[in-house]
């Protein structure tokens, strides 16, 4: 069902320089041909995939290897944030995600950089770092609330690029999800908060205020899109108004990148035959013999498993690959046009 998506998302929902938010479609769903119990069909497909994807990269860490991800997820209240650590990171190991939310400063953190404790909470390698809110709110809220001067703020955008620039270098793969929700939408969903009794506890009449403040946001969102989309690490802006779409977008992004670092299991510093006879030597003849018989039938159900991982992961890979070479191509040949174009009016 992956024909589903037109296009990449990646491609659909990254900024660009024509980017404008003022006219971003919030209850949109880019590049998605389907309808939301497709999506929910795919979300549990994918859910398989980047299980087992994510568990290389976790085996990958553990063996040596030095890549790490780093998800990045910024919103208004009511957007949809935990949803995405929820429903989408929620089918992976837990193990191998490190979840961080970064609310008001500490004490302590204010006493340092505002990248300190950003900077502290980077995940290791092989492990998915979940940043709920992050080093931006140092170009959002605190812009919003004057709570620094403007030029301590406005030189922030430029160090913010060649940190993330650093984390990349690092072999961090830096994904930003902006979740944009509509006015009406954010409104509708604090209504919610506060007349049902099991979701008051999400509810802070702070959300007012800051509702109040709504252009102000959207200004600084939007300064933060065009100064700090990088080709290193661009933002993709996800229409909120439709949690269902900004989560299935989420996870496809995640799936499709980890696709593309195609990991192998690592293979062991030891052998398997010196271990099972060390470990044989310990069990009992009728113990061993199920041991084997048992282990034969996994090991084949997990190749199966494996291949049809691995074929599925080619296939968004190469898929993507093939999507880039025709925009390469699409844009050369549109470059001969223009050159060509150029040599006629010369000569004229």
């Amino acid at each position: 069902m992956t024909d589903l998506w037109t296009e990449d998302p990646r491609s659909a929902l990254r900024v660009g320089p024509d980017f404008d938010l003022a006219t971003f479609d919030r209850a949109g769903t880019p590049a998605w041909a389907g309808d939301k119990a497709q999506a929910k069909e795919v979300m549990k497909a994918r859910g398989d995939l980047l299980s087992e994807l994510q568990e290389r990269f976790f085996a990958h860490g553990r063996s040596g290897g030095t890549r790490k991800l780093l998800i990045i997820v910024q919103g208004l209240d009511t957007a949809g944030k935990g949803g995405i650590a929820r429903h989408v990171m929620g089918m992976v190991d837990p193990q191998g995600v490190a979840l961080r939310s970064f609310g008001v400063p500490t004490p302590e953190e204010r006493r340092h950089h505002y990248l300190w404790r950003i900077k502290r909470a980077l995940p290791r390698p092989g492990l998915i770092g979940l940043f709920d809110r992050s080093h931006y709110e140092d170009v959002l809220v605190v812009r919003v609330e004057e709570l620094v001067e403007e030029e301590v703020w406005r030189k922030r955008y430029d160090e913010i690029n060649r940190f993330e620039r650093a984390l990349v270098d690092d072999d961090t793969v830096v994904l930003k999800f902006a979740l944009m929700v509509s006015h009406d939408e954010q409104g509708k969903r604090l209504m919610e908060r506060i007349e049902r009794p099991d979701k008051r506890w999400k509810y802070n009449p702070g959300d007012i205020d800051t509702r109040l403040k709504w252009d102000d946001f959207q200004a600084a969102y939007d300064d933060v899109f065009r100064l700090t989309s990088t080709a290193h690490a661009p933002w993709y802006v996800l229409p909120a108004d439709r949690k269902w779409y900004s989560r299935l977008a989420a996870t496809e992004i995640i799936t499709r990148t980890l696709a593309e670092m195609d990991l192998e299991w690592p293979r062991p510093r030891w052998r398997a035959e010196v271990q099972r006879r060390r470990l044989a030597a310990t069990m009992s003849p009728e113990a061993f013999a199920e041991s084997q018989a048992e282990a034969k039938a996994a090991a084949e159900e997990a190749a199966a498993e494996s291949g049809e991982i691995h074929a599925a992961a080619d296939a968004l890979a190469n898929g993507s690959s093939r999507t880039k070479r025709r925009k390469k191509g699409a844009a050369k040949k549109r470059a001969g046009k223009k050159d060509k174009a150029g040599t006629r009016t010369s000569r004229k």
